[in-house]
């Protein structure tokens, strides 16, 4: 039998047991994590997390300037607005608003699409269809305390849309919006006039939409005990206009 003892007088088994031991024990340690290897992963997580930070700490910097541009729009309009006076109400430089936008178009541009899909959704719960037993007052009150409730809140979107220079992508995306509504308007009194002729169901909407507008010029004009009884005052006239046509489609409170 040939002598498998190693030169320092250990077997060459025990030899080799202890070095598939130690190899074991090294990957043990690694996936454990040694001191080493614990640090690189630490190094690699701050590096997967730095692009997040910066992209959050990017976001809440646009929050800020487009709440900056939308008071400074409503103080002086967007003509008279410049990002000089914008980047000065969000108290940064300049240089650090053409981080983010180019122009005081792009930044109109960008809130308004923010305020005009807030818009979407609120237009369309106040221009839900109508439970029959609902009353006309409670029905035109609720559509009226929904629509102006979003213009209160964002009086900048009442001055974008109705600046004399409001930017090309924004009035087509408004006129869109607006004929839209007309649609939504005609479909809610299209049940409650049956039998009508659609003509007259459009020039109705029409009226209604118009009324509501010029109520809301008036509301957005007042603050306290005046806007709110602008507001009750644009409801009395929706009401008044629509109990003859509507008739007892709706219940009588």
């Amino acid at each position: 039998m040939p002598d498998t003892t190693q030169k320092d007088g250990t077997p060459e088994a025990t030899q080799k047991a202890r070095a598939s031991e130690a190899r074991a024990s090294e990957a043990r340690a690694s996936e454990a994590g040694t001191p080493e290897a614990r640090a690189s992963k630490v190094g690699a997580s701050e590096k997967e997390q730095a692009p997040r930070r910066r992209q959050a700490r990017g976001e809440r910097r646009i929050a800020q300037l487009l709440e900056a541009a939308a008071q400074v729009f409503c103080t002086t309009g967007y003509t008279t607005a410049s990002t000089n006076a914008i980047a000065r109400a969000a108290g940064v430089s300049p240089g650090t608003l053409y981080q983010f936008f180019p122009n005081k178009e792009a930044i109109a541009i960008e809130l308004g699409d923010r305020l005009m899909h807030e818009m979407r959704e609120a237009y369309g719960e106040a221009l839900a269809p109508v439970d029959p037993a609902t009353p006309l007052e409670e029905a035109i009150g609720s559509a009226v305390d929904r629509f102006m409730a979003f213009n209160t809140d964002h009086p900048v979107f009442f001055a974008l849309m109705h600046g004399p220079d409001v930017p090309g992508r924004m009035a087509e995306a408004h006129d869109q919006l607006h004929t839209t509504v007309i649609g939504r308007i005609e479909a809610l009194l299209g049940s409650l006039m049956p039998g009508a002729d659609p003509a007259d169901v459009t020039r109705t909407a029409r009226v209604c939409l118009g009324v509501y507008k010029a109520g809301l010029e008036l509301v957005l004009a007042h603050q306290g005990a005046e806007r709110a009884a602008y507001i009750q005052e644009t409801k009395d006239v929706l009401i008044r206009y629509l109990e003859p046509l509507v008739g007892d489609r709706l219940g009588r409170t």
